[in-house]
């Protein structure tokens, strides 16, 4: 049984300054002799990748070095992280992709006063299984008004809580 790998506590979540997710394409696209391409369906789950930059202090740094090294066995281990999506932030599993033959960059850089030096790193993480609505979820999104049932959602979940509270022991 493989050891279950996390994104270390420690270290924060990806900024938003670089941050891109670009879902894999997959269609198969047949250039007909004559008349409109053919374009079928090859996969129903295809992989996501997702441009990721961190801010790290030396400190941190040293820690993401010595965690990508051991645990993510040098970015090829599958891990889970939190990270943006169409659902909000959600738990993911991913691992290091990178970008040309290394699983990051880094680079420091300079701070400002009572900003120490820092590090910046940039890779791309593959996600196998992107959250999304479930198509269910997507029929009921697409013919009611969603923010109508988030808020009824919301006052029912508010009446539960004080009447348990209220008829508490």
């Amino acid at each position: 049984m493989t050891e279950a790998v996390s994104w270390p506590d420690t270290l924060p979540r990806p900024t938003f300054q670089g941050y891109a997710v670009e879902p894999m394409d997959s269609i198969l696209r047949t250039e007909m002799e004559s008349g409109p391409a053919r374009q079928r369906r090859r996969y129903t789950q295809t992989p996501t990748r997702i441009t990721v930059r961190w801010r790290l202090t030396f400190s941190q740094f040293a820690l993401f070095e010595s965690w990508l090294k051991y645990k993510a066995k040098e970015g090829g281990a599958w891990f889970s992280i939190t990270l943006l999506g169409g659902l909000g932030m959600v738990t993911q599993r991913a691992r290091f992709v990178g970008r040309g033959s290394s699983a990051y960059q880094a680079r420091p850089l300079r701070g400002g006063p009572g900003d120490g030096p820092r590090w910046i790193v940039t890779s791309v993480l593959e996600v196998d299984d992107r959250p999304v609505l479930s198509e269910g979820a997507l029929e009921i999104a697409l013919t009611e008004d969603v923010s109508g049932l988030i808020a009824a959602i919301d006052a029912f979940g508010a009446l539960i809580n004080q009447s348990l509270s209220q008829n508490a022991w």
